[in-house]
């Protein structure tokens, strides 16, 4: 790989730390999107920013870019999210901010200028926890975020989600404005927590990444008729909530059967007392696969195997669409890459496909792009308990260090 200066990993797992006892706690990261804690994450990383002489800006869509300018343009980007679930993990998208700094901050401190100039992204609301919309910030920088749909998003608590973005300064309106930021960059690297078992069952500190899942994301709704649960016979029911829990069952066999992943997520039942049937169920569906076509067939078996459910017990069924992305693969020459960085420095050059969504998937869709993987113990993330080992995350973040300065030097 191309000479260039050593990132201190032991620099960017402090920073991390940090960011953790300021917007974190026993109960886990509360770095939710477009809240007060998430504007703290924010301010950190402007504080650390302001150390190595570099002002972040923020774009439409409340991305913040920070750039150190280069020999060269278009930038090489590096970064990830800021933002996490409630009560999350300490790493989950923070990881890649960090790094991405200690970049930055490496470079600033070498004497000469990169090749090219370097950029800091961090992605508004790539959870999509508040507000059910995965990826927001960076499918907005792609294109794909369609501003009339999101219009319609409600938190938990009825607020509108054009509300929340007006608190942070940002208009719904104006938000595909970010797509302007694509003739900005040359190439985008992220380094992210696997959130997954597989780095840790093979005893690997690191690994490149092919691309990302495809993900269907459905509610499936029946209805039946709810009745009393002491005096309506079992023949004479028409339970949807039964209907929904066959179904569940259903999406799991299907996932096996095609080596994807399936998740039921949610179930709602109405009324949802213990005295009446069930006379309406919700039942959240999440499909994954990185093969388009398997993952089309999954959801066709799907819904085929809920209306065949529902039919069985006298319910009606219909399927709403909540959220989709096909299967993303990365660039072939970047990944061969970030093979090269993690052989040199974690001895492997193992390559996954994620099954979790990332905000290098929308990247990848107008500029090449591709990922780093560090172990996640016991394959947990999006919890308190999600840790790696410090030995896992310095030699992660090192190959991603070395992984930045060959692709500047392309």
């Amino acid at each position: 790989m191309s000479s260039g200066p050593t990132i201190d990993a032991r620099r960017v797992v402090a920073d991390l730390r940090e960011l953790d006892r300021r917007t974190g706690g026993p109960a886990g990261a509360q770095r939710v999107c477009w809240t007060e804690t998430w504007r703290e994450a924010q301010a950190f990383l402007a504080e650390l920013l302001e150390e190595i002489g570099v002002t972040p800006e923020r774009d439409a869509v409340g991305n913040v870019w920070a750039f150190l300018t280069g020999d060269e343009e278009p930038a090489v980007a590096v970064g990830s999210h800021l933002d996490s679930v409630p009560d999350g993990g300490w790493l989950d998208g923070a990881l890649g901010v960090m790094a991405g700094l200690g970049v930055l901050r490496a470079w600033s401190g070498f004497g000469d200028r990169p090749p090219r100039t370097l950029a800091l992204i961090d992605w508004a609301d790539e959870e999509g926890a508040r507000f059910g919309g995965s990826l927001f910030g960076s499918s907005a920088f792609s294109g794909t975020l369609d501003p009339a749909e999101a219009r319609q998003l409600r938190d938990p608590d009825g607020i509108a989600l054009p509300a929340a973005l007006a608190e942070n300064q940002v208009d719904l309106d104006r938000v595909l404005e970010a797509t302007r930021g694509q003739d900005r960059l040359a190439a985008y690297l992220e380094l992210h927590i696997e959130q997954g078992p597989v780095l840790e069952a093979e005893g690997l500190h690191g690994a490149a990444v092919s691309g990302c899942a495809g993900v269907e994301r459905h509610v499936f709704r029946y209805s039946g008729q709810a009745s009393h649960a002491g005096t309506t016979p079992m023949d004479r029911r028409r339970d949807a909530g039964l209907a929904a829990a066959e179904a569940a069952l259903r999406v799991e066999g299907i996932a096996r059967r095609h080596d994807g992943v399936a998740t039921t997520g949610a179930l709602t039942l109405r009324p949802g007392i213990a005295t009446a049937v069930a006379g309406e169920a919700d039942l959240l569906v999440d499909l994954r696969h990185p093969d388009a076509g398997e993952l089309a067939a999954m959801l066709e078996e799907a819904t085929t195997g809920g209306k065949a459910g529902a039919a069985e017990r006298g319910c009606d069924f219909e399927r709403e669409h909540i959220w989709s992305i096909e299967p993303i693969p990365f660039d072939a020459g970047l990944v061969v890459h970030a093979r090269e960085a993690c052989r040199e420095v974690t001895g492997s050059d193992r390559v996954l496909t994620s099954g979790a969504l990332h905000d290098a998937a929308e990247v990848a869709r107008v500029v090449p792009a591709a990922m780093v993987f560090c172990p996640s113990i016991g394959g947990i993330s999006h919890a308190k308990e999600e840790d790696t080992p410090e030995e896992d995350l310095v030699a992660a973040i090192e190959a991603f260090g070395l992984l930045a300065n060959g692709v500047l030097a392309r």
